[in-house]
C-alpha cells in the first residue's frame, strides 16, 4: 500500500472532511474516496461511518488510523534524520501562536535559538486561539503557544510563563495620574475588552466580578492591538499583559498601572499533540523558551 493512500486517509480522519484532505494532499477529492474505498476492500470492512456529520471513523478506522499514525510519524522523523546527516538543509520547528506572544520578545528566541543551532530553522505562524488549537490538533504545528491553555485527553501542556496584568490607559485619562489602582476605583469607568469567545476575557470579567466592579464596556475586539489602539484614542481604560504595551509606554501613547491590594496574572502555557512525536530541535526550541521565559514554579511539566 502507497504511502500516498495511507497519508491522504490519516488527513481524513484529522481534518475530518474529503474536500480539507484532497486539499492537503493536492488531490481531487473523487480521489481521495477511491483510496478509501481501495483501503476498506483491502482490511475487509468500513473505515468511515457515512450516517454521520461530521465524518466519523468506525472501530477499525480509529484503529487503523492510529497505527498509520505512528507509522507516518516514523518515517518523518526518520528522512528528517537521513536529511540533517547528508544534507544541509535545514530542519524546520513549526510553532503556531495567538498574536500577543509576538508582541514580546520571540524574535530574539528564535534569533537566538537558530544562532545556536545553524541547521534548525522556527517558522512561527501568528492566529487566533481557537486556530492555534486547530493547527496544533491536525498536526500543523509541532507545538503551540497560548494563553489560560485548556487541557484536554488529547494534549499535553506546559506551563511556559506568567505576565502580570496592568490597568492600560491613555495619558489623558481620568485614571493616569495614579501610580496604582485600586480595583475598586474601575466602577462606571468605560472598558474596552476582549472578545467574549476569548478565554481572557472571562478571567478578567471574572477578576472585576470577584471585586465587585460593575464597568461599561464600550467596546470588544478580539485582538490586543485593536484594543491598544481603542485606549490610545480616549475610549476607556483596559487590562492587558503588561510585555504587550511596553513600546507604548516607552513611546508615552500608554500607560499601565499596576493593580494595588490585588494580583492577576496571565498564565502562557506550551500545547501539543500527546501521540506527535518531538523532533529534537523542536524539544531543543521549547527548552529555551521555558529556560528563559518562566519562573521555577513554572517548570512542571503537567499532562492533561
Amino acid at each position: 500500500m502507497q504511502l500516498e493512500t495511507i497519508k491522504a486517509f490519516c488527513d481524513l480522519i484529522s481534518l475530518g472532511s474529503f474536500s480539507k484532505a484532497a486539499e492537503a494532499n493536492q488531490l481531487s477529492q473523487p480521489t481521495v474516496t477511491r483510496f478509501v474505498h481501495l483501503l476498506e476492500e483491502r482490511l475487509g470492512g468500513q473505515l468511515i461511518d457515512r450516517s454521520k456529520r461530521p465524518l466519523q471513523p468506525t472501530e477499525l478506522g480509529r484503529a487503523y488510523f492510529e497505527g498509520c499514525k505512528t507509522l507516518l510519524e516514523q518515517f518523518t522523523e526518520l528522512e528528517v534524520s537521513l536529511r540533517q546527516k547528508h544534507s544541509e538543509r535545514a530542519l524546520i520547528v513549526h510553532v503556531a501562536a495567538i498574536y500577543s506572544v509576538g508582541l514580546g520578545d520571540m524574535g530574539q528566541y528564535v534569533e537566538r535559538f537558530e544562532s545556536e543551532n545553524p541547521n534548525a530553522k522556527v517558522q512561527i505562524e501568528y492566529l487566533h486561539p481557537d486556530d492555534v488549537y486547530q493547527r496544533v490538533h491536525d498536526d500543523l504545528a509541532d507545538f503551540g503557544l497560548v494563553s489560560f491553555p485548556c487541557r484536554s485527553r488529547e494534549l499535553i501542556v506546559m506551563c511556559w510563563r506568567e505576565e502580570e496584568m496592568v490597568v492600560v490607559c491613555a495619558p489623558k485619562h481620568s485614571l493616569a495620574s495614579m501610580m496604582r489602582v485600586n480595583p475598586a476605583r474601575l466602577a462606571g469607568e468605560k472598558y474596552v475588552a476582549f472578545d467574549k469567545k476569548l478565554a481572557i476575557r472571562r478571567e478578567v470579567d471574572r477578576f472585576l466580578r470577584d471585586h465587585g466592579v460593575r464597568t461599561e464596556v464600550a467596546f470588544e475586539f478580539d485582538s490586543i492591538e485593536n484594543i491598544k489602539k481603542a485606549v490610545e484614542v480616549g475610549t476607556g481604560f483596559a487590562i492587558l499583559p503588561e510585555p504587550t504595551i511596553r513600546q507604548e509606554t516607552k513611546a508615552g501613547t500608554l500607560l499601565g498601572l499596576r493593580l494595588e491590594g490585588a494580583n492577576m496574572v496571565r498564565p502562557l502555557g506550551i500545547i501539543h499533540r500527546r501521540q506527535h512525536r518531538l523532533s529534537s530541535a523542536t524539544l531543543a526550541f521549547i527548552e529555551l523558551l521555558r529556560a528563559n521565559g518562566a519562573s521555577p514554579k513554572n517548570h512542571e511539566h503537567h499532562q492533561a
